[in-house]
């Protein structure tokens, strides 16, 4: 699992909003496309924010948004991240850490992926022990 690197787990397909873009709006992306989170990125497409289910919990446990609230209202700005290049170990570790299901996976600032916890098991569900 050492030699294993996030690029060959992760999912190639973000889904992106930006920071004024209606919490709907991502509601319906997440729904849409069967995800947990979408990527906040500015014009220029570098990585600004997180947007998961979890914060949708908090969002609904709290008040309901109104129809014009922006998703940097609620989007996680502390993001972790990996490249594409960090061993799958590592990226496990890190997300066990933080208490996180999803980690954008960026190339100089620029999303190109997500690594998440379903990937991860998806994976050891597939891993052969050798025998003795």
């Amino acid at each position: 699992m050492d030699d294993l690197f996030v690029a060959s787990l992760m999912t190639n397909d973000v889904k992106t909003v930006t920071p004024e873009t209606l919490v709907e709006t991502a509601a319906d992306l997440m729904l849409d496309h069967e995800i947990g989170s979408v990527v906040v990125v500015d014009d220029d497409g570098a990585l600004r924010g997180i947007l998961t289910r979890t914060d949708f919990v908090a969002i609904v446990s709290g008040q309901k948004p109104k129809d014009q609230t922006p998703v940097s209202e609620y989007m996680t700005t502390d993001v972790q991240t990996a490249k594409g290049g960090d061993s799958i170990r590592e990226v496990a570790d890190r997300m066990i850490d933080a208490g996180i299901h999803h980690m954008p996976v960026v190339d100089d600032g620029e999303a190109i992926g997500m690594i998440t916890t379903s990937d991860l098991t998806a994976y050891l569900s597939t891993v052969q022990t050798p025998s003795p």
